[in-house]
């Protein structure tokens, strides 16, 4: 019988112009990131009413997208416009409501970083034995972290959690790509 951990273990390869395109883009993404997270942190209450109220925006363009489709494909029945209409609805409310709209974001932040904690940790484990891989694992584990935090804190707090934990998880996205790029070498 041969040994678990032996074969499942994938080893990734790379030549080297698509290392060097990966190493670049991970780099220049990272850093990005990384700045981004950073004023999400540093000024958590506003950072959460700007994410609330894009994503309202978000909400309401993809409903009248939705909606133009409906309307091509001749819809007529109530069910086909359903979606268009929760769509705009939902993206108003966010509008109209943000510090509400913070706290269902702080729900939907919880499943994100659960989610994001579980495939960054895939990607460590895919990536092992290369360089770097240990800060997607270091990634994996603060998102785990903060979804648990959040998730026992709500709703108390809410407006300052989600901007602060928006912040922190982009940062850690950042820095995580960054070294990834900075260690990846031919």
């Amino acid at each position: 019988m041969s040994n678990i951990s032996e074969s499942t273990a994938v080893v990734v390869h790379f030549d080297e112009d698509s290392l060097k395109r990966l190493r670049k883009a991970s780099m220049i993404i990272g850093a990005l990131l990384f700045i981004t997270g950073v004023i999400g942190a540093v000024v958590p209450h506003v950072f959460s009413l700007v994410v609330a109220v894009f994503l309202g925006w978000l909400l309401i363009i993809g409903g009248i997208l939705t909606g133009y489709l409906v309307y091509l494909s001749n819809g007529r029945s109530m069910i086909a416009w359903l979606k268009p209409i929760l769509l705009v609805l939902i993206g108003s409310l966010f509008l109209f409501y943000p510090v509400a709209g913070v706290a269902t974001m702080a729900i939907l932040l919880t499943v994100y970083l659960l989610l994001d904690a579980l495939g960054s940790l895939g990607v460590a484990h895919d990536l092992y034995p290369l360089r770097g891989w240990g800060w997607m694992s270091i990634n994996g584990i603060v998102s785990l972290i903060l979804a648990g935090i959040l998730l026992f804190a709500w709703p108390a707090g809410t407006a300052i959690l989600v901007g602060l934990y928006i912040g922190i998880s982009l940062a850690f996205d950042g820095l995580a790509l960054f070294f990834l790029g900075l260690y990846s070498k031919p």
